[in-house]
């Protein structure tokens, strides 16, 4: 510990003269560190030098208290709130959404957008989620004001337990002046980001055991319809594989998706380097320090950004996200499975990757006759409708040229693992893509494998870009 504690204060000596490296060797020893809290091995006083370490120096004396309570990053945050609207029912729900919200210079996007959650859901979706609305301005009276017009709104949404709204307190703030100028930002712009970070920290905080799910979203965005039956067929897709965040917007802080287990790391993270950088950068530090490299983004996009005034001193915002669609219904089911092909990889573009929903893709080398690439539930199942897609934008001749669709049944175990015994030929691939409706009506047994046969060679290389399978069942089974 000794050794630890010298190089606390060769950090400390360092932290002024260089901020990146800092923040990397910091987060990486606090990641290091917070392994030895969760298991006892850390004294009181070793604590209590991680935290001077680790936090900027306050301005005030009543902002401390705060902080004194991040010495476990697992636990949560002393704060205590103000429910401006509504209580937490006892019961855990599947999701719950956040916002935050302060008061604009132009335009006030909030009950827009509550009312756009409330309106794509049907009402079996409403009985699994609840929106948590976190009011951060200092502005008291804004707040009671707007409190006002939500309560007459949307009373019955309270009243259900499906719509929260909440404040914290602006004594549980840190400083937000003197700040850290990074990025040469004006202070003005370093303080409104700043707070930001805590804000959401202290969202997240209060959210922590209200559900299994949580979903970030901004105070201006328009949803999707039954965009929770989507999320959920995406979630089930993704059972048995390790995600911390998963994105449903390629905007800002719209839709991004935590497992609530995660939410009080989430919440002191932001907290301890509120003033260091923008949230959405922080959110991906905090990705990849838990160990997903890589961002995992759907399509099409849940969430639409409809605000066209930022809350940053007013100024214009136009940006959209052309990969959302109205209508989310149509999002396949893509029950679990193993994949196989014997097609020679490119690089990391492995089967898999064709059968997510993510934004990528299955690329392999020219596939010859007899090649295949095929799907083995892990259950039996019955499909209502299958639709491939092969190629991509800038590479339209890397499509699968002459191939055939085929379902089957009948495992047997091989040496390459588990594979269908007898196979059914449902259509042939035209200009690269192939779709097939009413499946179950043309298929009498429940379907094991769904297989890509390459009918003749090619000289070109096969990108297959999206697998879209429909059950009957849905995502539930």
């Amino acid at each position: 510990m000794r050794l630890v504690l010298k190089y606390l204060d060769k950090m400390r000596c360092f932290r002024k003269r260089s901020t990146i490296p800092f923040l990397v060797a910091l987060i990486t020893f606090l990641l290091f560190i917070n392994l030895y809290i969760e298991d006892g091995y850390v004294l009181e006083e070793d604590k209590r030098q991680l935290r001077e370490t680790s936090m900027h120096p306050l301005n005030s004396e009543r902002y401390v208290h705060t902080f004194k309570e991040i010495t476990n990053f697992s636990g949560t945050i002393n704060v205590t709130y103000r429910y401006l609207a509504g209580t937490p029912l006892p019961r855990k729900k599947y999701l719950t959404i956040g916002l935050s919200s302060v008061k604009r210079k132009r335009g006030n996007y909030l009950l827009e957008t509550i009312k756009s959650i409330f309106d794509q859901s049907s009402y079996e979706e409403l009985k699994e989620i609840v929106v948590v609305v976190h009011l951060a301005d200092f502005d008291l009276a804004w707040c009671e004001s707007l409190v006002h017009e939500i309560s007459r709104k949307f009373g019955h949404h309270i009243i259900a337990g499906r719509l929260l709204v909440i404040h914290a307190p602006e004594e549980y703030y840190p400083s937000l002046d003197g700040l850290k100028r990074n990025y040469n930002d004006p202070e003005d712009r370093v303080r409104f980001r700043s707070k930001q970070n805590v804000d959401y920290a202290f969202l997240l905080n209060f959210c922590t055991n209200l559900s299994d799910f949580y979903m970030m979203l901004e105070d201006d965005v328009r949803c999707s319809g039954n965009f929770l039956t989507a999320l959920k067929k995406v979630v089930a897709s993704r059972e048995g594989s390790y995600w911390v965040m998963l994105e449903f917007s390629k905007l800002g802080y719209i839709g991004k998706l935590y497992h609530s287990r995660d939410l009080p790391r989430l919440a002191h993270f932001l907290l301890m380097f509120y003033q260091e950088m923008p949230c959405d950068w922080l959110l991906i530090h905090f990705r990849g320090l838990l160990a997903q490299k890589d961002a995992i983004r759907f399509k099409p996009s849940l969430f639409q950004h409809m605000g066209y005034y930022s809350s940053y001193k007013g100024a214009e915002n136009k940006l959209k996200d052309d990969d959302f669609e109205e209508d989310s219904l149509d999002i396949p089911d893509n029950p679990p499975a193993s994949l196989y092909t014997n097609i020679n990889v490119f690089e990391s573009y492995d089967a898999a990757k064709a059968y997510s929903s993510v934004d990528e893709y299955f690329w392999g080398k020219a596939p010859s006759t007899g090649d295949f690439y095929v799907i083995v539930f892990n259950k039996a199942t019955k499909i209502s409708k299958i639709k491939i897609i092969t190629g991509t934008d800038d590479r339209q001749n890397d499509i699968l040229h002459h191939g055939a669709l085929e379902v089957g049944e009948k495992l047997v175990g091989t040496k390459k693992g588990r594979q269908c015994s007898s196979y059914i030929t449902l259509g042939e691939f035209k200009n690269g893509n192939i779709e097939v409706h009413d499946v179950d009506h043309k298929i009498v047994f429940d379907i094991e494998c769904v297989r890509i046969v390459v009918t003749a060679s090619q000289k070109e290389w096969l990108i297959i870009r999206s697998i879209s399978l429909w059950t009957t069942q849905g995502a539930s089974q």
